[in-house]
C-alpha cells in the first residue's frame, strides 16, 4: 500500500477516534484536536509528556510505530492496561477510544509506581511491548539488568524502563542508518587493493542525497534479512515511490559508491551462505540451469568426450602429466565446448524453453548446482524491491551520457584512457617464475598468498597467475628479471567471424547476456550510458543493451516481434530514459562481477559514498591498524 495512504489515514484518525471529546477530560480544549498536526502535538504532551514526538511522524516506516506508540500511552491514560488492551492500542484501538469518547473522566497524568496494584495492572502489558519492540532479546535485556539491580518503590519498573529505551534506541538508530550513515562491512575481493576483505566503512549517504526507502517498515539493524533465522527484516505492506531528499553533492567520475545490486530484483536463499545472504545473480543461474539441463538431457556420452580429451592432452602435454587436477579441468572445458559446438544449435534455437525449465526446477524443486557441479538444495527464491537488494560496492567510472569501452584491459571513457586507481589490480600471465615463500611475497612485494595474489594456473601448469597494482608489477619486474609478464586477455572472436555455438552460449555471460554480443572482461564493446531525458533509436540489434532499463528499472511491458519492438502495447521506434544510470567497476579488474556482467546501475538503487574505514580485521586473523582509521579514494 503507497505510503501516502497511510498519512491521509494519519489525518484522519484523530477524529476517527473522538480526541475532541476525550481531549477535555485531559485538561484540553476540544478545539485542539480538530487542527491537523498541533491535535498530534496535544496528544503526546497527554499521552507521554514528550509533544516534539509528534516531528517522528513525518518520517515514513517510523511514522506508523509512533502512531502505536502515541495510542497505546493514550489509552493507558485513561485506565486500558490490560494485555488485550494493549493489543488494541497496537493494532486498532477505534473500540478502546470510543469508550474513552463516551466516559472521558478517567484521565491520569501519571501511573503510580508506588502503587503495587497499578504497577501490577501494567505488568503484562509492558511485557507485550517489549516483546513487540525486539522479540526475546528485549526481555534477555531487561531481566539481565533486572537480576543484577534492585526494582526502587515509585521508579518505573525495568521492563518499562527498557522497553521505552530500546524503542527509541531503534528508532535513531533506524533514522540515521537510513537518512545519514550505514556501516558496511566488505565480504568480497572485487576491490582490492583498495578496499580489503574485512575493512568496516561509512557509507555517507547525505553525499548524494538519502533515498526514501521504498519499504520504509522494517527493522533497523538489518538489511533484508534476519541473521540465521532466513526471515525477512522488512514488510511491503507499506511502499514508497523513489524519492531522494536533497544531498551534499552529486555522484562524481571515481568515486567510490555502494548501491543496491541491480541483478538482485530475484534471489536464490543458499543454505551454504552466512547469515541469510543469497546466490548473487539469478539471472545467471537461470542461463548456468538451462546449459545443464539440455546437457544432461541430450547429450548422453559427455564421458566419452571427456576421456578423449583427457587421452589427448596427455599425450600432446608433457606437463599435464604431473598434475592430474589440471588435466581433468581442462578435459571437461574442451569437452564442452566441443559438445555444445557440435550440438547446441538446438539449444540457441530452443533457449527460452530451456530457461523457463530451469526456472521452474529453481523455483519449484529448489534444487540448482555450483560452479562445480555440486546439488544444492535450497530455500526458495524470493523477489527483492529495490532498497533491500543486497548491497555492492564499486568504483563509479561511467557517467550518465558517457561512452564507455575496455581494449586489451584498459579502460576508455568517452575515447580517452580512463583515469586508474593507485592500488587498482590487473591479472597478469607470468612465464618463467619462481616465487619467493610466502612470507618474503608478502613482504618484499605486498602479494599474499591466501588472497590469490599469485597462483599456478589450474590448467596450464606452466604458468602463474599474478595480480598485482602498477606499482608491485614495477618492483616483480626489478627483482624477476627472467620472468615474462603478459597483460591477461579473454579470447574475443573478430567481428566477421561467425561464432560458434560454444561462443554464442559463452555470450550469455557477459552483458547483455546476448547470443550475438561478444564482450569479455578485457575487450567490451563501446556502448553509451543512458542518461534521464536522453532518446536512443531502437532496433533489433540494439535492443539487447536496453531490455532490463526499459523493463525491469523502468517498468515498462516489452515485446520484441517479428513486426518490431512494442512498449507497453505500442510500436516504437524509439526511448526516452527515465533515470540517470551509472556504470561501476571493481579496482581488482580481473576478479570483480560488476557492470561488465550485470550492466547499467540505475540512479534509484545508489545508496551512498563509501566515505571512511572506521575498523579492519583480517579474515585470516589479526587486525590491520595502519589502515585505522583511512579516508577512501
Amino acid at each position: 500500500m503507497d505510503v501516502k495512504i497511510y498519512y491521509i489515514l494519519l489525518l484522519l484518525h484523530p477524529y476517527l477516534s473522538m480526541w475532541w471529546r476525550s481531549f477535555p477530560g485531559a485538561g484540553r480544549q476540544s478545539w485542539e484536536a480538530l487542527v491537523p498536526g498541533y491535535n498530534y502535538f496535544v496528544a503526546f504532551k497527554i499521552s507521554c509528556h514528550k509533544p516534539w514526538w509528534v516531528l517522528l511522524l513525518l518520517v515514513p516506516g517510523v511514522h506508523i510505530i509512533m502512531w502505536m506508540v502515541v495510542n497505546v500511552s493514550y489509552i493507558r491514560r485513561f485506565g486500558y492496561f490490560t494485555p488485550v488492551d494493549t493489543l488494541q492500542g497496537i493494532f486498532f484501538p477505534y473500540l478502546i477510544f470510543a469508550k474513552i469518547a463516551s466516559n472521558p473522566t478517567d484521565y491520569k497524568a501519571e501511573t503510580n509506581w508506588a502503587n503495587a496494584g497499578e504497577a501490577a495492572q501494567r505488568e503484562w502489558s509492558d511485557h507485550i511491548a517489549l516483546f513487540i519492540t525486539l522479540p526475546v532479546v528485549g526481555h534477555v535485556i531487561a531481566m539481565g539488568i533486572g537480576a543484577v539491580t534492585r526494582e526502587r518503590a515509585g521508579v518505573k519498573s525495568k521492563v518499562k524502563e527498557w522497553t521505552e529505551s530500546i524503542l527509541f534506541a531503534l528508532i535513531a538508530a533506524g533514522i540515521i542508518r537510513t537518512y545519514v550513515f550505514e556501516p558496511f562491512q566488505i565480504p568480497t575481493g572485487s576491490m582490492e587493493k583498495t578496499l580489503l576483505v574485512g575493512d568496516f566503512l561509512f557509507v555517507n549517504k547525505l553525499a548524494y542525497g538519502p533515498k526514501v526507502p521504498v519499504t520504509p517498515l522494517s527493522f533497523p539493524l538489518v538489511h533484508n534479512t534476519f541473521p540465521w533465522v532466513n526471515m525477512k527484516s522488512y514488510s511491503g505492506i507499506e511502499t514508497c515511490q523513489y524519492t531522494r531528499l536533497p544531498g551534499f553533492g552529486q555522484v562524481n567520475q571515481n568515486d567510490v559508491m555502494v548501491f543496491n545490486y541491480p541483478s538482485g530484483d530475484t534471489a536464490v536463499y543458499d543454505p551454504r551462505m552466512p547469515m541469510g545472504l543469497m546466490g548473487h545473480d539469478y539471472h545467471g543461474i537461470v542461463i548456468r540451469e538451462a546449459v545443464r539441463l539440455w546437457m544432461d538431457e541430450n547429450i548422453k556420452g559427455k564421458p566419452k568426450f571427456v576421456q578423449e580429451k583427457i587421452d589427448s592432452l596427455a599425450k600432446t602435454n608433457p606437463a599435464f602429466q604431473t598434475n592430474q587436477n589440471a588435466l581433468y579441468n581442462t578435459a571437461i572445458i574442451e569437452a564442452d565446448r566441443q559438445i555444445l559446438n557440435r550440438y547446441g544449435k538446438s539449444l540457441v534455437d530452443n533457449f527460452d524453453s530451456w530457461a523457463n525449465k530451469a526456472r521452474h526446477m529453481i523455483a519449484v524443486d529448489k534444487i540448482t548446482q555450483d560452479n562445480s557441479g555440486e546439488t544444492i538444495k535450497h530455500y526458495g527464491i524470493i523477489e527483492r524491491p529495490v532498497d533491500k537488494r543486497e548491497n555492492y560496492i564499486k568504483r563509479c567510472v561511467g557517467l550518465p551520457g558517457n561512452t564507455i569501452e575496455v581494449k586489451n584491459s584498459v579502460l576508455f571513457i568517452n575515447g580517452k584512457p580512463a583515469w586508474r586507481a593507485p592500488n587498482q589490480n590487473l591479472q597478469y600471465e607470468v612465464t618463467n617464475f619462481n616465487p619467493l615463500s610466502e612470507g618474503s611475497m608478502k613482504d618484499k612485494f605486498g602479494l599474499e598468498l591466501k588472497r590469490n595474489d599469485f597462483y599456478q594456473s589450474r590448467t596450464s601448469p606452466e604458468l602463474y597467475t599474478v595480480h598485482a597494482s602498477l606499482d608491485e608489477l614495477k618492483k616483480l619486474k626489478a627483482y624477476f628479471t627472467e620472468s615474462k609478464f603478459t597483460v591477461y586477455r579473454e579470447k574475443k572472436y573478430a567481428k566477421t567471424d561467425k561464432p560458434t555455438y560454444s561462443e554464442m552460449i559463452a555470450n550469455l555471460d557477459k552483458f547483455p547476456k546476448d547470443f550475438h554480443i561478444n564482450n569479455t572482461i578485457t575487450d567490451f564493446n563501446k556502448i553509451t550510458i543512458p542518461k534521464k531525458g536522453a532518446t536512443v533509436k531502437l532496433n533489433s540489434t540494439n535492443i539487447a543493451w536496453y531490455r532490463r532499463v526499459i523493463h525491469a528499472y523502468e517498468g515498462h511491458d516489452l515485446k520484441e516481434t517479428k513486426d518490431g519492438i512494442y512498449i507497453d502495447g505500442k510500436k516504437v521506434s524509439s526511448y526516452t530514459f527515465a533515470m540517470d544510470y551509472y556504470w561501476l567497476m571493481g579496482d581488482n579488474r580481473f576478479n570483480s562481477a560488476d557492470s561488465r556482467v550485470w550492466g547499467f546501475v540505475p540512479e534509484d538503487h545508489v545508496v551512498g559514498r563509501a566515505s571512511l574505514v572506521w575498523f579492519s580485521s583480517d579474515p585470516y586473523g589479526g587486525f590491520r591498524w595502519s589502515r585505522i582509521p583511512s579516508l577512501i579514494k
